[in-house]
């Protein structure tokens, strides 16, 4: 059963009011921290296409100067293949999670084929170089083509990488600030939800305001009419009580009337019956005995009609103070 009391539509309001911003916040925090790691990772990716290109210039530096001085270039190459596996696999101390999607995964393995073809490349170009005095100048050309050709290849390969976790980003963080859109609509809703509930309470407390002052300024002194009203437990509760007093007042005003009533009639049938004793008693002013007999009984016809005078005043008594308490309510 479904709970209809002030205090708990308070309660589950404010729980889904904690529960939804605490999901806002939770989910911000996740969207930075995610959009930290997701920068970290186009960067590496974006940075192997200026290795490659710093490889393959140092390469033609080398060629054109015909020196032996490898230092940028293995320096490239060495953060080229570190920052590959790194993709390839995830880096914790770098803070890089490993291929997100198998698209991304083919990508890389893509990428790294091309890499190992253009390694062994570059250390054909370095063995050549070493060779000052054996260097076969048509193969040295080759390897030089070869370089210029499989850099623009890989170069590429490494761009379409990078649009594809650029892309993956894009989509995860529209997701994500989907999410938020939607706890938005949803606390518009339960604020909305909870404005309605509020103008429900208020009107049902009003609507027993209403109710209680009509029965209190009541003109009559007729039964009062029960309060009929459907709203919140703790209004239907506090109804309740009222009712139940109302129904006490109504009884003992009923029993009071009908008691007056009584007695009324009582002293009206008693004196119809000393009328008649007294007819009769005139009748048997002869009889000593007789008349001794209905003095006594007329002693007692009186001496109850008092009674039933007395009992009448207390009754009526009664209903006037009833009578006052009615009133006393009503000016209150």
């Amino acid at each position: 059963m479904k709970p209809n009391t002030i205090s708990t539509k308070i309660k589950l309001i404010g729980i889904f009011f904690i529960i939804l911003m605490t999901s806002i916040i939770i989910t911000t925090i996740y969207l930075n921290e995610k959009n930290k790691k997701d920068a970290q990772v186009i960067n590496i990716a974006g940075k192997q296409r200026m290795l490659t290109q710093k490889i393959s210039k140092s390469i033609f530096y080398i060629y054109h100067n015909n020196n032996q001085i490898y230092n940028e270039l293995d320096n490239a190459t060495i953060e080229f293949i570190y920052n590959l596996n790194s993709l390839k696999n995830g880096n914790d101390e770098l803070g890089i999670y490993k291929a997100p999607t198998n698209e991304i995964e083919k990508q890389i393995a893509k990428v790294e084929l091309l890499w190992n073809n253009f390694y062994l490349t570059i250390n054909e170009f370095k063995n050549i170089i070493d060779s000052k005095d054996n260097i076969n100048e048509q193969k040295f050309k080759n390897t030089i083509d070869s370089i210029y050709t499989m850099n623009t290849t890989l170069l590429n390969e490494v761009n379409i990488l990078v649009s594809m976790y650029t892309s993956h980003m894009e989509e995860k963080s529209d997701y994500l600030k989907t999410i938020q859109y939607i706890f938005g609509l949803i606390i518009l809703f339960l604020m909305m939800y909870s404005f309605n509930q509020l103008k429900t309470m208020e009107e049902n407390v009003k609507r027993f305001f209403e109710l209680s002052k009509k029965i209190v300024e009541n003109p009559t002194n007729e039964p009062l009419e029960p309060i009929q009203i459907e709203a919140e437990k703790e209004i239907v509760e506090a109804t309740d009580t009222i009712n139940c007093f109302i129904d006490k007042i109504n009884s003992a005003m009923t029993y009071s009337a009908n008691a007056v009533e009584q007695s009324k009639n009582a002293s009206i049938k008693l004196e119809e019956i000393t009328d008649e004793f007294d007819i009769i008693i005139s009748e048997l002013t002869n009889s000593a005995e007789i008349s001794v007999q209905l003095n006594k009984s007329e002693d007692i016809v009186i001496q109850t009609q008092e009674e039933l005078i007395s009992s009448t005043k207390k009754l009526q008594e009664l209903k006037n103070e009833l009578d006052k308490l009615l009133k006393s309510c009503k000016t209150k």
